[in-house]
């Protein structure tokens, strides 16, 4: 059953999902940075009672300590959680990754109740706010959790970014044999999957993983990529094996495996349960990106 968004509440409003989501919400929306010093007091202004808290502000992949990641991945979240449910918030969406099941899948997607093993800080704390936002729940506040792939789309940041740049290069490049297929979904379908969860009351209590149906091997992605940038493929074939190796030599090797390794995600519970359905296929996300690069917006 769907529940109107009357009230909403957004953290991280203007990141990369938050500037995709605010147009998909009622007019009736305010925004909390809970990056300035006095987030707490700005937390406690909010108007909490009744709305639908969308979290989506958090520390980013590879950037900051662990303590760093707790602080501002776990804590916030923490506090965030529990002055929603003292002040009577409908419900709160948080935005999660699928990293907390893993860095690689196997040939198997990862479904939502298998189990979490987080392998660097940043996943570790995500998984550790799923832990607190179960904690809070318990005491009654309905929460609802959405884990992501990598995402598409212009603005993107991160790993894809720099995989597009080195797309964007005229020197041939050892992917070829990189098979592996790694889920993603289109910044869009995230908002729209993010307004679903909150929309729906059979969502509360529960965690879901969106993606898109197909997932693409990374020689697939950056031979579309250099396609919508007027470059010839160029890809030589190096076994992954050896890429990892010389990668590791040179203190890269967990960036090698993210390229190597598969990192499948499995939708279908969000687009029974939801009503969801991703729409933006990989060769029109990354067609976007190229655009988006070429309008001047380059990492």
């Amino acid at each position: 059953m769907d529940q109107r968004l009357h009230r909403v509440v957004i953290t991280g409003a203007t990141g990369f999902v938050g500037r995709h989501l605010r147009p998909r919400l009622p007019a009736s929306v305010t925004t909390v940075s809970l990056g300035p010093e006095d987030w707490k007091a700005r937390l406690d202004a909010a108007p909490l009672s009744g709305a639908a808290v969308f979290h989506l502000a958090a520390r980013a992949h590879s950037t900051g300590l662990e303590a760093e990641f707790v602080r501002d991945n776990v804590e916030k979240t923490r506090v965030l959680a529990q002055t929603a449910l003292r002040e009577g918030a409908s419900r709160l969406v948080y935005l999660s990754s699928v990293k907390v099941h893993g860095e690689e899948s196997g040939a198997r997607p990862f479904e939502p109740q298998d189990p979490l093993d987080p392998k660097d800080a940043y996943a570790r704390s995500k998984s550790a706010a799923e832990r607190v936002l179960a904690e809070v729940a318990a005491q009654g506040l309905p929460v609802t959790i959405v884990r992501a792939p990598l995402v598409y789309g212009p603005g993107a940041r991160a790993n894809l970014a720099e995989l597009l740049r080195i797309a964007d290069s005229s020197w041939p490049l050892p992917f070829a044999a990189f098979d592996a297929r790694r889920s993603f979904v289109h910044v869009g379908d995230l908002a729209d999957a993010l307004v679903a969860a909150g929309s729906r009351a059979e969502a509360a209590g529960k965690a879901y993983i969106v993606a898109h149906p197909y997932a693409p091997s990374v020689s697939e992605v950056v031979t579309l990529m250099r396609r919508h940038l007027g470059r010839p493929a160029r890809l030589w074939s190096l076994p992954p094996a050896a890429f990892e190796a010389l990668a590791a030599c040179a203190g890269q090797g967990e960036k090698a495996r993210r390229l190597t390794r598969p990192l499948l995600a499995d939708p279908a519970a969000a687009q029974r349960e939801l009503g969801w359905s991703a729409r933006v296929p990989i060769g029109e996300a990354i067609e976007e990106l190229v655009r988006d690069r070429r309008a001047g917006n380059k990492p």
